[in-house]
């Protein structure tokens, strides 16, 4: 189900606090120049992904866009059947600025709504989070942003938005990936009803590797790729993954992973995986302009 309707992939969907739910895969956008995201989306809804992960410091919102309106997934009931989540540039947290940055990325994509707006990344030494915030309730109301989220918060960044707004928001997106599992942040967040996301959800690739071949093992024994068992580790831990593939035939299999499972031996394994280096960066020092 996407939104209430059947999709094609028979990809489930995670219940939002807020009323709304997300297919629990996503095809991620990041690095895929303007031009070259346009086939790249075209390809990922032919396959069947219901869900779109983008933003404006990704620098391609105008070729998403382009894309949905080229296959008619910009506007009527093909519309209503994706998912589509963009997030506002660092440099433009504030009210009045979020507000603007929101209408340009509104404009790109080609759509008169979308359905998750997102704060980048917290900026703690900057914070406007607050501010920013309460933008994004009023888009809100107004129906142009359906559902609220953020990525790269940490639990005191989280707490620090309650405090100044009374609001969390449906939806956490942070790094998340078997050797960086994050295990206090995803437990505040569900201790408060807030989705986690995981963006990186393979570390880049360099967990396909990780635990002397535990990974390989395991796909071994299923039959499937070592990318499969980690998305399906995700799938199992309730999370929502947005995996990035350019090529078709990978957008395909990262949407292949309903018929297997892991073991509870397997899961335990890739669980203690979990270790002390990120792959990205650090939400206390990082701003993505």
């Amino acid at each position: 189900m996407t939104n209430g309707h059947i999709n094609p992939a028979n990809v489930p969907d995670i219940a939002l606090k807020d009323g709304h739910s997300i297919p629990q895969i996503g095809l991620g956008v990041l690095r895929i120049d303007d031009d070259g995201v346009t086939p790249v989306v075209e390809s990922a809804l032919e396959a069947g992904y219901r869900h779109i992960d983008g933003a404006a410091g990704y620098n391609n919102e105008a070729g998403v866009g382009r894309a949905l309106a080229a296959t008619g997934y910009n506007t009527g009931a093909k519309r209503e059947t994706l998912w589509v989540t963009t997030k506002l540039r660092d440099s433009q947290q504030g009210y009045d600025s979020a507000l603007r940055a929101f209408d340009d990325s509104l404009a790109k994509l080609q759509l008169d709504y979308v359905d998750m707006y997102m704060i980048h990344w917290p900026t703690p030494f900057d914070w406007r989070s607050g501010e920013t915030w309460k933008a994004f309730v009023k888009l809100r109301e107004e129906g142009r942003a359906r559902t609220l989220g953020v990525c790269n918060f940490m639990p005191a960044d989280l707490k620090r938005l309650y405090e100044e707004t009374g609001s969390r928001p449906a939806v956490n997106q942070i790094e998340l990936h078997p050797t960086w599992q994050q295990r206090e942040v995803v437990a505040y967040c569900k201790e408060q009803g807030i989705a986690v996301e995981a963006y990186s959800p393979m570390a880049r690739g360099a967990d396909l590797n990780a635990g002397d071949g535990t990974i390989a093992r395991i796909a071994e024994a299923h039959g499937v790729s070592p990318a499969q068992v980690i998305l399906r580790w995700h799938i199992e831990n309730g999370t929502i993954i947005i995996p990035k593939s350019v090529h078709a035939e990978r957008q395909r299999e990262n949407l292949d992973l309903f018929g297997f499972a892991l073991t509870a031996e397997e899961h335990a394994a890739i669980d203690a995986l979990d270790g002390p280096t990120r792959a990205g960066h650090d939400p206390a020092t990082f701003t993505y302009a």
